[in-house]
């Protein structure tokens, strides 16, 4: 029973280290464009821990990221995977599918903004295998 125990302990522990690493999103704006029917522009910030990460994603959207703190390791699939410091900027097309989004720094936050011009209502991220 004691080994049950520690391993339930464990598999806790490595779940809440998990969750921890999950990236905080900061909706700033929304705003319907009303020379394109049916779409918007929405504008969030996205702040990993150290060593943190976002799981496989796609936007569905255009997405437009600039970099304002610390340092962040993009890849789309088929593409190169590029490090980004501050005043640096990525593209995301509404195909492309964001396979790498994580800290390049295992000590220090990193934080960046991104524009996302989107069908209105339609969610911000969807996860991707």
């Amino acid at each position: 029973m004691t080994i049950k125990r520690a391993v339930l302990a464990l598999v806790c522990l490595t779940a809440g280290t998990a969750l921890a690493q999950e990236p905080k999103v900061t909706p700033l704006m929304s705003k319907d464009l009303a020379e394109s029917p049916g779409r918007e522009a929405l504008m969030i910030t996205v702040e990993h821990a150290p060593g943190g990460s976002s799981a496989m994603h796609r936007h569905n959207a255009h997405a437009f990221v600039y970099v304002l703190e610390g340092s962040v390791v993009m890849q789309l699939k088929g593409g190169q995977e590029v490090t980004l410091t501050p005043g640096q900027s990525f593209y995301e097309g509404p195909s492309d599918v964001h396979v790498v989004d994580r800290n390049a720094s295992a000590t220090q936050p990193a934080k960046f903004l991104v524009l996302l011009i989107k069908d209105k209502g339609a969610p911000a991220l969807v996860p991707a295998q």
